[in-house]
């Protein structure tokens, strides 16, 4: 492997930098909205599944009496 120096290697990087497409603002924006609603979907889910289950468990065990 060659080895190239501090300011070849700096050249490079910002080489590699102009080659990015940054998202918009707009498309920041959407993508965090849809993580947030994504999110509190799976919490709602997970909820109802945690509470069937242990409704099942007290049911079989007795514990609900």
């Amino acid at each position: 492997m060659a080895k190239t120096s501090p300011f070849q290697f700096i050249q490079q990087v910002r080489q590699e930098i102009t080659k990015v497409t940054w998202p918009t603002r707009k498309e920041t924006t959407i993508t965090t909205i849809m993580v947030f609603i994504m999110v509190a979907m799976a919490a709602v889910f997970f909820l109802i599944v945690d509470k069937i289950i242990s409704e099942m468990i007290q049911l079989v065990l007795g514990l609900g009496n």
